[in-house]
C-alpha cells in the first residue's frame, strides 16, 4: 500500500472492502428487514467460530474510496449495515457522515474492541471475551447481542448487560455450529429472565447472504 493511500485509509476516506451485497437482515432487532451491508475487512478478536475468517487479513482486501461505496448503497438501500471483520478498526467518521448526508441510515455490527467512530442509527454491540469492548462503547450500545456458544456464555452475558444502558435491547444468540443444543438452553433462559430476547441467525435458515 502506497503512502498515499494509506493515508486515505487512516482518514476512513477508502476502507478496506471485502464485500458489499444488499440482502435481508437476518439477526437481532432488525430481523427481517432489508439493508445494504458493508463489510469490512480487519479483525483481530480471533473467535474461534467465526464464520468470516476471510475477512480478518485487511491486506486481502482492497481500498476502496468511501464515495464509491456509497453510490452504490444509494442504488439499493434505505438502511446500511456496516460489519466486519471489525469495523471500529478503522475511523467510521467519514462514510457514516456522508451515508447520512445521502438520507440513508447507519448501523453497525461490532466487537466495540476499537474506539468509537461514526454517527450511528443503531449500534449493535457484540461483546468478545477474547477483546473486550472499550469502556466508551457501552453507553453508545442500542443493542447488545451476546453469541451463545456454551453454557458459561451465560454469565458472560449478564456481566456485559449490566454495563449497558436502560435503552438498549439485549439478545442471546446460539452460536451455529451449537444451534441445537444452545437454542433450547436459550429458550429456557429468556422464559426465566424475560429482559433478553432471542436473535437466530435467519439469513443462514433462508439461504441468503
Amino acid at each position: 500500500m502506497d503512502k498515499n493511500t494509506k493515508d486515505l485509509v487512516d482518514k476512513g476516506i477508502m476502507l478496506p472492502l471485502m464485500e458489499e451485497f444488499y440482502t435481508i437482515q437476518g439477526e437481532g432487532a432488525h430481523t427481517g428487514t432489508a439493508a445494504y451491508f458493508i463489510r469490512v475487512g480487519g479483525c483481530d478478536v480471533g473467535c474461534h467460530w467465526c464464520d468470516v475468517k476471510e475477512s480478518w487479513n485487511a491486506e486481502l482486501h482492497p481500498p476502496t474510496l468511501a464515495d464509491t461505496i456509497v453510490d452504490n448503497v444509494k442504488k439499493y438501500a434505505e438502511t446500511v449495515v456496516i460489519t466486519g471483520g471489525e469495523p471500529l478498526m478503522w475511523s467510521m467518521d467519514y462514510i457514516t457522515d456522508l451515508l447520512q448526508k445521502n438520507n440513508i441510515r447507519t448501523h453497525i455490527e461490532t466487537s466495540g474492541a476499537y474506539s468509537f467512530s461514526g454517527k450511528w442509527n443503531w449500534f449493535c454491540l457484540s461483546p468478545k471475551k477474547t477483546k473486550m469492548p472499550l469502556a466508551e462503547c457501552y453507553p453508545e450500545a442500542d443493542e447488545l447481542k451476546m453469541i451463545i456458544h456454551n453454557t458459561s456464555d451465560f454469565a458472560f452475558a449478564e456481566q456485559e448487560a449490566a454495563k449497558v444502558g436502560a435503552k438498549c435491547q439485549l439478545y442471546l444468540q446460539p452460536e451455529w455450529s451449537k444451534k441445537e443444543k444452545m437454542t433450547a438452553l436459550i429458550v429456557d433462559y429468556v422464559m426465566k429472565n424475560p429482559k433478553w430476547k432471542i436473535s437466530l441467525q435467519t439469513h443462514k435458515y433462508l439461504n441468503i447472504p
